[in-house]
């Protein structure tokens, strides 16, 4: 029976190990190909020689746009967007998990049914209201506000304020405490990792979008990352040695913060002892 275990766990581990390969082959071949000097389509281009490679791709894209100017607007957009989801997703969460009040659970349906609506169906209206309105086209706010409240992050927060034992809050307002001085010194240090969770799930839209800011930036300055690659890859890449590798590069350059943020926090995505805050 032993052997029989033994044997059934070698091969569990084989197949999750080959599914790992399966899932990172993409990326790899993303990086190498962005490294190529010459394009290497066979599976010899896997292993490229160290005669190929080369960072020219880069310096292409960097000479079409400015890409440290594109990586900061990307940056502005997406911490701005974050900053504006936890803080509005803390409130709603709590108020939706914690206080009571008439009309509570059709506040909670309406956000529901927020996330059935694609975004792509408010997009004309919200394009008429934020830049013939408020004239706000080619601002970090035309492209902040559309995503700063982000209906997951409320139910995200929503779930673990409902975990949280009610007696904490009692006693908390029995000393006296506001409910906003409760939020802050309570409740969300309890909550640090749906807090986590909500910032990683939030950057990883807004970093990546694409066409919303396409529509309100048209000064080449103001552009994104993911706005500036598309336009390069459509008109500027053909006049680089390697055109593919250059789109690569670029992608690669979209990628590294998102893959690097969830590597240096994945360890925080677990649930908190919050019974272990009430004694006795």
């Amino acid at each position: 029976m032993a052997y029989i275990a033994r044997i059934a766990r070698i091969l569990r581990y084989a197949t999750l190990g080959l599914g790992a390969i399966a899932a990172l082959l993409p990326f790899y071949y993303m990086l190498i190909g962005a490294l190529q000097k010459k394009r290497d389509t066979g599976l010899g281009g896997l292993l490229p020689k160290p005669s190929n490679l080369t960072l020219d791709n880069l310096a292409g894209i960097d000479d079409s746009f400015s890409l440290l100017g594109a990586l900061a607007n990307s940056l502005i957009m997406t911490l701005g967007v974050v900053v504006c989801t936890l803080v509005f997703g803390l409130l709603a969460g709590y108020a939706l998990a914690i206080l009571r009040f008439r009309g509570r659970g059709m506040v909670f349906a309406l956000v529901l049914l927020v996330q059935a609506i694609p975004f792509q169906l408010l997009m004309i209206p919200l394009y008429v209201m934020v830049v013939r309105y408020f004239g706000l086209a080619d601002s970090y706010a035309g492209m902040i506000l559309p995503f700063a409240i982000n209906s997951v992050a409320v139910l995200i927060f929503r779930q673990y304020f409902l975990q949280i034992p009610r007696e904490i809050f009692d006693a908390a307002r029995m000393d006296g405490a506001s409910e906003l001085r409760i939020l802050r010194s309570v409740a969300v240090p309890l909550v640090r990792p749906a807090i986590l969770t909500a910032m990683l799930v939030t950057f990883i839209g807004p970093w990546n979008e694409f066409l919303w800011p396409f529509l309100v930036t048209k000064d080449q300055g103001m552009q994104p990352l993911a706005v500036s690659l598309a336009n390069f890859s459509q008109a500027n890449s053909t006049f680089q040695a390697n055109p593919m590798g250059a789109v690569l590069a670029g992608a690669c350059v979209l990628a590294v913060p998102a893959v690097v943020l969830f590597l240096l926090f994945q360890r925080h995505f677990t649930s908190a002892n919050l019974g272990s805050a009430i004694k006795g």
